[in-house]
């Protein structure tokens, strides 16, 4: 439920691997998949998290990655577009329906956008020459969310499929041939496989000749619907079962398999020798029983569906074992190892070795399996035991504090550019952030098969928590630490095979301080298929020299930029800008790494996108040293009816003097001298801070193209809404200083500022400004009725929190308990200030809500709350739906809901607004000498409501690629 900005965008740009930055905590592995990104479709508007121990990732400027080879979950539904409904939906435009039975529609003009066809997502050869186009399906049917899914340790599983469940799927695979000019081929289906299939997991072998991906099919009469595997030969397009065995079927719910070399795959299978699934006990063996007669303090969060029995226990272990099976092209197989919960495999560089862990009893009931005890092994790449790396413990007592990590080795990984070293980082500190030490964490590397006697190296000593290595060679390798809650970052360069030559402190910088983010080093693909640091030079030049891609933040807006970083002198030269009058350009990923060694300065070649507020993102491939554009995609308007739009990024500032910003959306073709104000509708998210400077710089562009999901806010520009996105509403807390001490204070001032700046702008009106918000902004939305309700007509919360009494061992960006901080915890709870709130407010919540704190019955105790209040106020509960919404039936339920409550509440205080304004003009023709009461009914009435609550309002005294 964590986030710093409010994105419309679902998915932008997939990359596999990530990139790293000099702010970055990521253990980047040796290998990756494939080399592969996907293209922009509309998504939900939506809240996006990461570890809140760690600093958010820089990715490319691409708001959100995912492996273009992963199967998507539940919040990240892929693509919009009609689907056969399974349940009944019907067009009603009844005001008066309080409570309804049946699946709604929206009007017409949000159904279109909605349903608008999606795009496919791309994938680039490992070699570059080829492209795939994946094709994406439509919303899904409801009926597909109420398959039966099993909810243990914390995952949730699709037991006739034997994966995760709620999973997306690619309907099929285009290959085109990227042509030297850079134009595309003609696109060659892969055929084969069967009509209506679900693809998954599509990867790339090495040598990019064949493609890798599981199929499953609709469940038919005697049919089943588990995942086998499947390849594709890449030159002509026919695809093929992998195992010749039609029992053989693949077991996906951790990892699912992995090119060993260009001809071999490791595959997570089910047991040939599993039979059905344990069978629930009529009567227990005893009671359900925890103890902590040790007296050990044990403090979590409030994960969800755990374990809860021995038959839990039995049912995780019978969907989560998985026999891995050695699998050549030719046809031959072979078993590795035993059977047992396998959690990833990762082949080393030279193709010699495999890193296999996994999880095993004993387990827990109140952690998820992440925590369960795990075993670390080296096997060679034909099946045979090395040596046991590591066997971790169950690790039920991690701190609650931010940056506290689990005991023993973690982070262990293949380096990137050494055949077959281990590297991996223990702490020193026992895991507790709370705990001051030097060092806190040691990183080491050791061969896979060390000589006898020999003991693990030390690379380097950090005094931050470690968050991965960029490698490059035996003189240069990055390492990252940061520390959350001083913000800092620091990047060290340091040379592996030299041990003469001391670290030095590359870039040491707040992870806030986005205006000094240097950007981070773009990586070249080698021929093991592993990533490292590309190395640039020039002619006559023996200069050291990385390429730094960065967002370019400035008080304008995102510029990004590719600088020519001399490592050893730290100069800079900007080799590429994006345009900043019109267009948003970025640099998506490195095309010129065919090559081993270091890329001539005149052989650089690069991918990147380009868009502006009103025409969809294309990308193109940019060659030095002519800087020849060759534009490969021309993907249409999503919604054309939207496509003059218009958007400002506009600056404000809080009443503390805190600078704020926030995206303006007017409908197309608006004009306030004849339309005057509109209804408008706040949509935002708040994000904690440690310096006001970092608070009020300017985050995104006001160039990028506005991407609208099946649930965004900007749906109701077609409706004629003006549309605040993403006010900034940052809560600071500087020094030593806890930021949610000020949480209502600091909420109802950027609030309130935004508000104004709207208003003064004449494009809302007090009187018709809605608030809405998705998880902490729901809770944020709840927030802003019960303390500031001179500010909004109604509000929208969506999958919200509202009693952090129910998260007592912290929550969002809070690791104080409830015991420690319990004042916090209780003025921050709108549950707890319920009898203040008289606007209405509408509250919609996933009945099978997955997500850490935002359990549904938040919603259900609030909504109780609210009634027993006389609040007006409307629950919508939606069946099988989790934190995000998916199911084609919900989503367009929710925007009738949406769309009806602003009706009812928003927009019907335009009449009265209008009436309110005439009296105005009335008034000031004969009271020319009140101008008091001018002032007062030119805004409708609403000034003197407002002064009159501001005066009396008291607070609470208490915020990069390659491919």
């Amino acid at each position: 439920m964590r986030l710093h900005k409010v994105y419309h965008r679902l998915s932008l740009l997939s990359l596999s691997p990530f990139s790293l930055s000099s702010n970055l905590n990521l253990n980047l592995n040796a290998r990756f998949p494939s080399s592969s990104f996907s293209l922009p479709t509309p998504g939900h508007l939506r809240t996006h998290s990461g570890n809140p121990s760690k600093p958010a990732m820089t990715t490319s400027r691409f708001h959100h990655l995912v492996p273009v080879n992963s199967a998507l979950s539940e919040d990240a539904t892929a693509g919009n577009g009609s689907a056969n409904a399974s349940a009944t939906l019907i067009e009603e435009d009844d005001e008066d329906v309080v409570i309804g039975v049946k699946y709604r529609l929206p009007p017409p003009e949000i159904r279109d956008i909605v349903d608008a066809p999606t795009l496919p997502a791309l994938s680039f050869s490992p070699l570059r020459n080829k492209i795939l186009f994946l094709k994406r399906r439509s919303l899904p049917p409801l009926a597909e969310l109420a398959r039966p899914e099993e909810k243990l340790a914390g995952i949730r599983i699709d037991g006739k499929c034997n994966t995760r469940s709620r999973m997306s799927f690619y309907t099929g695979i285009g290959i085109h041939q990227l042509m030297p000019d850079g134009s595309l081929g003609p696109e060659k289906e892969v055929s084969g496989f069967p009509d209506g299939a679900k693809i998954n997991f599509v990867t790339w072998s090495n040598d990019g000749q064949h493609l890798a991906f599981s199929v499953r099919v609709e469940e038919e009469e005697g049919s089943s619907s588990k995942l086998r595997v499947w390849v594709a030969n890449v030159e002509t397009g026919i695809a093929r079962p992998l195992f010749q065995s039609p029992d053989i079927y693949l077991n996906a719910v951790f990892d699912n398999y992995v090119w060993v070399d260009n001809s071999t795959l490791l595959v997570c299978t089910i047991p040939l020798s599993r039979v059905d699934p344990p069978k629930k006990p009529l009567v227990p063996s005893g009671p359900k029983i925890q103890s902590n007669e040790n007296k050990t303090i044990i403090q979590v969060r409030t994960f969800q569906d755990l374990l809860k029995d021995e038959y839990d226990e039995d049912l995780f272990d019978y969907y989560a074992t998985s026999q891995l099976v050695l699998a050549s092209l030719d046809g031959t197989i072979k078993e590795i190892g035993k059977p047992a919960v396998y959690t990833s495999m990762d082949p080393s560089p030279d193709e010699k070795y495999i890193l296999k862990s996994s999880i095993h009893r004993p387990y827990s009931f109140i952690v998820p399996c992440g925590r369960f005890p795990k075993k670390v092994d080296v096997w060679t790449s034909d099946g045979k035991f090395v040596r046991e790396l590591c066997d971790l413990p169950l690790a039920e007592d991690i701190p609650i504090a931010f940056n506290s990590v689990r005991k023993g080795m973690r982070s262990i990984n293949w380096r990137a550019d050494k055949p077959s070293t281990i590297y991996w980082a223990e702490t020193q500190d026992g895991g507790d952030a709370k705990v001051e030490v030097s060092p806190r964490d040691i990183i080491y590397t050791q061969p896979a098969e060390p000589q006898e006697g020999e003991q693990p190296e030390i690379l380097h000593n950090l005094d931050l928590r470690y968050g991965g290595i960029s490698w490059c060679d035996d003189s240069l390798a990055l390492v990252y630490e940061s520390w959350y809650k001083t913000r800092r970052t620091r990047t060290w360069v340091v040379s592996p095979g030299s041990k003469d030559v001391s670290p030095h402190i590359l870039f040491d910088r707040s992870s806030e301080d986005v205006y000094s983010d240097p950007g981070s080093s773009m990586l070249r693909r080698t021929s093991a298929g592993t990533y490292v640091i590309a190395k640039l030079r020039k002619e006559n030049d023996e200069g050291t020299y990385l390429l730094l891609n960065g967002n370019g933040a400035t008080p304008e807006g995102n510029i990004p930029f590719l600088d020519l970083f001399d490592i050893n002198t730290g100069s800079k030269e900007r080799i590429w800008e994006s345009d900043k009058e019109k267009y948003y350009e970025s640099v998506v990923a490195l095309m010129s790494d065919q090559k081993e060694g270091d890329i001539h300065i005149n052989d650089l070649k690069i991918l990147t996108s380009k868009e502006s507020k009103t025409e969809n993102t294309q990308y193109y491939i940019q060659s030095w040293p002519d800087r020849k554009l060759s534009q490969i995609t021309n993907f249409p308007h999503p919604y054309p009816q939207l496509a003059s739009l218009q958007k400002e990024m506009i600056r404000y500032q809080r009443k503390d003097g805190v600078q704020l910003t926030a995206t303006l959306y007017l409908p197309p073709g608006y004009d306030p001298s004849k339309e005057g104000p509109l209804p408008c509708l706040v949509w935002s998210y708040p994000g904690e801070f440690k310096s006001k400077d970092a608070a009020g710089q300017v985050r995104g562009s006001p160039n990028e193209f506005a991407g609208i999901g099946p649930t965004s806010a900007l749906l109701w520009l077609a409706r004629r809404f003006a549309i605040l996105s993403g006010p900034t509403i940052p809560i600071i807390g500087e020094g030593d200083e806890e930021a949610n001490d000020r949480y209502v204070e600091q909420l109802v001032s950027s609030a309130e500022a935004a508000v104004e700046e709207v208003i003064q702008r004449g494009v809302a009106h007090p009187g018709t400004i809605a608030v809405g918000g998705h998880s902490y902004g729901a809770f944020m939305t709840a927030n802003l009725l019960a303390h500031a309700p001179h500010l909004f007509c109604c509000g929208i919360a969506r999958s919200g929190a509202y009693n952090r009494t129910l998260t007592p061992f912290g929550f969002q960006n809070e690791d104080r308990t409830l015991w420690e901080a319990t004042n916090t915890y209780v003025e921050m709870s709108p549950y707890m200030s319920a009898n203040k709130i008289k606007k209405p407010i509408l509250l919609i919540h996933g009945e099978e809500d997955n997500n850490p704190g935002t359990l549904t019955m938040q919603s259900d105790r609030f909504f109780n709350a609210l009634k027993g209040h006389g609040a007006l106020c409307r629950l919508v509960i939606l069946p099988f739906e989790s934190h995000g919404y998916a199911a084609r039936e919900s989503i367009m339920h929710v925007l009738w809901e949406t769309d009806r409550w602003l009706r009812k509440h928003c927009v019907s205080n335009t009449s009265e607004v209008s009436a309110d304004l005439d009296t105005s003009k009335d008034k000031a023709s004969t009271e020319v000498t009140e101008p008091e009461n001018k002032a007062v009914a030119a805004s409708g009435g609403g000034g003197a409501e407002l002064a009159d609550d501001l005066e009396s309002e008291r607070f609470h005294s208490k915020p990069r690629s390659l491919m």
